[in-house]
């Protein structure tokens, strides 16, 4: 059996598009049409969630309604011991995927309903007031009334206000502009070699990163641009190919958005250095005392320290022998 599924898998691979990458996780996604439960990436790649507590989290999810996901009903059916689900039962409830709720029946009958949400941010979402308002009664009307017939300009009923507001814009909506691939402040012949070259070589680091000539020539101003503030070669090679996604479909559009949206600040002038290196520190002027013309240290100017104990006792000896 083992075999079998290794000798599918392996021809599965030969039918994935585009250029391998060398390294990571290779996706083989075969559509699902029956027992499948959506699970969103806020949850499988939450990033202060267990291992543990996401797989719990999913097995609750694919369950029907009703069925039973205390602590002694989950080990019954997984691997993990009572204490590691308890555990991660309690991370789902701190991060509010899950919560336990008491209630009272109309027999008296206390029990506890336990509540799963599948996306808990969206409970979080600003609700319309109108929405929310307890609907007033109808007023009847009369029994021997005639129906009201409605005249010639009355207006449609007003569709009933959604529960809450949508933080994703719809497809039709318009989306922002792209922001210009930035631009050197002069192309010199030394930027474009060294651009030229470093887009040129790229394949031989990232097979999948294989340009057109009219692509490297394309990239060429935004990677000079890079390099006329300093970014170093190798750093700007490493922040364009690292983690690209699978399979990459465009890649001079891929490196269009990174050289975008990851260009570096200008290095700071020399002048701003300077400032940054300057001591913030009061220094004291040195004054000249007055009676000896010894130097000293002191904001006004005066007597030393010397001088002017020499001018107390003299104050002293003046007051006692009058």
């Amino acid at each position: 059996m083992d075999t079998q599924q290794n000798t599918a898998l392996t021809r599965a691979l030969a039918e994935v598009p585009g250029p391998l990458p060398t390294s990571g996780v290779i996706h083989i996604t075969i559509p699902h049409t029956d027992r499948f439960t959506v699970v969103g990436n806020h949850l499988a790649q939450h990033p202060d969630l267990s291992c543990t507590a996401i797989g719990i989290a999913v097995r609750i999810q694919s369950l029907p309604r009703g069925a039973k996901v205390g602590i002694k009903a989950l080990a019954a059916h997984c691997k993990e011991g009572e204490k590691r689900i308890a555990a991660a039962l309690r991370e789902l409830e701190t991060h509010g995927y899950l919560k336990r709720v008491r209630d009272r029946l109309p027999s008296g009958r206390i029990i506890t309903r336990t509540l799963f949400c599948n996306q808990p941010t969206a409970l979080l979402r600003p609700r319309d007031q109108t929405a929310d308002a307890s609907p007033q009664p109808a007023t009847p009307a009369p029994v021997n009334a005639p129906a009201p017939v409605p005249g010639p300009t009355a207006a449609p009923p007003t569709p009933p206000a959604p529960l809450s507001v949508p933080r994703v814009p719809p497809p039709s909506a318009p989306k922002p502009p792209r922001r210009p691939l930035p631009q050197p402040g002069e192309l010199t012949p030394d930027l474009d070699r060294a651009a030229t070259a470093l887009l040129s070589d790229l394949h031989h680091h990232a097979a999948q990163f294989t340009l057109s000539e009219d692509d490297v020539r394309r990239l060429v101003p935004g990677v000079a641009a890079w390099l006329e503030r300093a970014a170093r070669p190798d750093t700007i090679r490493r922040a364009l190919t690292d983690d690209p996604p699978h399979p990459l479909k465009h890649p001079a559009k891929f490196l269009t958005y990174r050289l975008t949206e990851l260009l570096p600040p200008p290095p700071p002038g020399v002048d701003d250095l300077a400032a940054l290196a300057r001591p913030r520190i009061t220094v004291t002027p040195f004054q000249t005392c007055d009676d000896c013309d010894r130097a000293f240290r002191s904001p006004t100017p005066g007597h030393c320290r010397d001088c002017r104990q020499t001018r107390e006792h003299r104050t002293a000896y003046a007051r006692a022998a009058a």
